[in-house]
């Protein structure tokens, strides 16, 4: 591959968020409903796509465990597949209830269902008490560390200096500005406000292409390599691609997040990935810088 600009996620990419993001899910559910999914299980939501926001995906997981309540007969797959055959998201889950449910009990649901409760709870598990206070403006009610404290480092510096000496390294993440300059400032990667998207600088989410586009126009890029490890990252990239042809982008996956192994390796192909990568740190191997260039 050949690239002018480097846009890279930061979940999965740049730190493992398995026993942060993807714990507080799972614990999130808990608390309120007092059951909750496999964090396995997590990975499905994903997969059908959609669920780039982790409070959605929060949701979306508090839904099936209440609709199971209700006498929903199926499984987080079943559940998951059928996301997926409605396009993916917090609206598809809603809708996979209403249709499997007798009215009554889709009421029951909906009566039990309380996204801003998951939403505090989740903040404030992967938070902690104190960060939540500072960074949310309200008081905590449960005492946590946070679990924003568990998230190993996957890039190395080495990769970090080979990229940024390079190419102009842009991020585009699902997270809110200030838990993505956290990690940030853990991984040692200063970006520019002009070259990032968070959850707070665009309402499309993934896997829109318009952030993608934007990133590549500022760089003045004409072709962009876009980092991410899940399928929304993929469709973005192809999204982007379609958007604006003009440029090439490429899409590549990384085995370090949800998608592992060869089963993850089998995902990304399906999707039609460019490029699956062990992780972050084979990117600078992987481009190669065009003529005269050097």
């Amino acid at each position: 591959m050949e690239a002018d600009a480097v846009v890279l996620d930061v979940d999965g990419v740049l730190v493992d968020v398995a026993d942060s993001y993807r714990r507080a899910i799972v614990e999130s559910v808990e608390r309120v409903y007092g059951d909750t999914i496999e964090k396995g299980a997590v990975q499905s939501f994903k997969d059908a796509g959609g669920f780039n926001n982790d409070w959605a995906l929060t949701d979306a997981a508090a839904l099936f465990v209440l609709a199971t309540r209700e006498g929903y007969d199926g499984d987080v797959a079943a559940f998951t597949d059928a996301i997926a055959e409605r396009g993916g998201g917090l609206e598809a889950a809603e809708a996979v209830v209403e249709s499997s449910l007798a009215p009554d009990a889709v009421e029951q649901v909906r009566e039990a269902w309380n996204p801003e409760r998951l939403r505090k709870v989740f903040q404030q598990l992967y938070l902690g008490s104190d960060l939540y206070e500072e960074l949310e403006g309200g008081a905590a009610d449960i005492d946590c560390p946070g679990f924003i404290h568990d998230e190993d480092v996957l890039v190395s510096p080495e990769t970090v200096e080979r990229l940024t000496e390079r190419y102009p390294v842009c991020v585009l993440t699902g997270r809110p500005s200030d838990e993505a300059d956290i990690a940030l400032d853990r991984v040692g990667l200063d970006v520019p406000a002009d070259r990032r998207f968070t959850m707070d600088d665009w309402e499309e989410g993934k896997p829109h292409p318009r952030a993608l586009v934007t990133l590549a126009e500022r760089t003045g890029a004409d072709s962009a390599v876009f980092v991410g490890d899940t399928l929304d990252d993929i469709e973005t990239a192809l999204n982007a691609r379609k958007a604006d042809s003009g440029r090439e982008y490429w899409a590549v996956g990384v085995l370090t997040g949800g998608l592992t192994g060869d089963a993850g390796r089998r995902k990304y192909e399906g999707a039609d990935a460019d490029l699956v990568l062990d992780s972050v740190n084979d990117l600078p191997e992987a481009l190669e810088p065009r003529s005269g260039s050097e």
